[in-house]
């Protein structure tokens, strides 16, 4: 009688892994960098259709959570949701609320006038939240940084982490440059040299990106 051999469990299948083997081929220190990085955790799992109003919803979010920690931007931004029913941030019921009410669950002056700046695109539509699926990077750039309050920064972090766009590397990100100076062994850094390692990682920058991030927690 043949004893059965138990079998190993297979591992999951790295849907990944042709993004990593991309970059094996191109650069191998920032390959042994993210060949163990589950990019699962980095981005915000799409239950339902992305929505204009989801959009508008998400840049505010993106606003709120500038230059503050982690903990700080979750927050004031689950204050920030609580202000509208259901949780639900609204363009119209935002215009409404006193930048007062605003600065007391956290936000600064600025950030509350940022807020209704959006609102009041999305509400005008003088930015076509709606088009951004069809959308080019840098167009969606180039309209979001109409809006008063919305840099390249924050347009370019929109793109990775909302529309989860897979070419993005945004030159004046401070923890970027950092992760850039670790890997890489560099005594400094400019964009000159930070576009010079990064164009060989097209189309996939953004990986690239969080790896850079993520190296800095290592």
């Amino acid at each position: 009688m043949t004893k059965n051999t138990p079998q190993k469990p297979t591992k999951p299948k790295d849907k990944y892994q042709e993004i990593k083997n991309h970059f094996q081929g191109v650069d191998l220190i920032i390959y042994q960098a993210m060949k163990n990085i589950d990019f699962d955790q980095w981005f915000i799992p799409k239950k339902h259709k992305q929505t204009s109003e989801s959009y508008f919803q998400s840049l505010c979010s993106e606003i709120i959570g500038q230059q503050l920690s982690g903990a700080s931007a979750n927050a004031i931004n689950t204050r920030f949701k609580s202000l509208f029913p259901k949780n639900k941030i609204a363009a119209e019921k935002l215009l409404l609320i006193k930048d007062k009410k605003l600065r007391e669950i956290g936000l600064s002056w600025a950030k509350a006038s940022y807020v209704k700046n959006i609102a009041k695109a999305y509400l005008d539509k003088s930015v076509r939240f709606n088009d951004f699926e069809k959308m080019k990077n840098k167009k969606i750039i180039s309209e979001l940084t109409t809006i008063k309050g919305v840099g390249p920064w924050t347009a370019e972090m929109f793109l990775i982490f909302t529309l989860g766009r897979k070419d993005v590397f945004s030159s004046g990100d401070l923890g970027l440059k950092k992760g850039l100076l670790k890997l890489y062994k560099l005594d400094q850094i400019n964009k000159e040299t930070a576009d010079k390692i990064t164009k060989i990682w097209k189309p996939y920058r953004s990986f690239g990106s969080i790896t850079l991030w993520h190296s800095l927690t290592r």
